[in-house]
């Protein structure tokens, strides 16, 4: 599993981790567009460095557009 530190939407530092579809057995609601982010489906979970409890997952679209809109809205 690949890892980077990155900032998202709110200048927030946090480390973003690739999760393999292999490795996604949960079903996760993205806050980027709010839609569900179904098992076995490749995506990126948004750990906060000073929050860890507060970590998101996202649509890989989502997360790179996270900066263009607001979050919430649908794709």
């Amino acid at each position: 599993m690949s890892t980077w530190e990155d900032v998202d939407a709110d200048g927030q530092v946090v480390q973003v981790r690739r999760v393999q579809p292999y490795q996604a057995t949960k079903r996760y609601r993205c806050p980027g567009c709010n839609q569900d982010i179904p098992a076995r489906t490749g995506h990126l979970v948004a750990v906060p460095v000073e929050a860890p409890d507060l970590r998101r997952h996202w649509h890989r679209g989502c997360w790179e557009a996270r900066h263009r809109r607001r979050p919430g809205r649908a794709r």
